[in-house]
């Protein structure tokens, strides 16, 4: 297991302090960062924690997984590494139409 861990199902009033103060008895915090949308800066619902010691993920799984904060069940588990993303743009295949030839 790694470092760092996902959390998902925040409510929306949980913010990057408090998602650390909520993980911060299972060792030392590295970072912990609530995701926020780029144009509205509002929460979506998500953030991740970064242990100093991969041995505190362990624990705050086991611990937090389904556990309460601020009022919500959330979501714990290994982050891992984001899928490549397309290129953007365009991407082919003809918007539902379809030549035969």
């Amino acid at each position: 297991m790694g470092k760092k861990l996902f959390v998902g199902s925040l409510a929306w009033a949980t913010d990057s302090t408090g998602l650390q103060a909520a993980f911060s008895r299972f060792g030392e915090i590295e970072e912990a960062i609530v995701i926020s949308d780029r144009e509205t800066g509002r929460s979506r619902g998500f953030g991740f924690v970064t242990f100093v010691d991969e041995s505190s993920t362990q624990q705050a799984v086991a611990e937090m997984n389904g556990a309460e904060l601020d009022g919500r069940p959330i979501v714990v588990n290994e982050a891992r590494e984001q899928a490549p993303r397309g290129g953007g743009g365009f991407r082919g295949g003809g918007g539902g139409r379809r030549e035969r030839w």
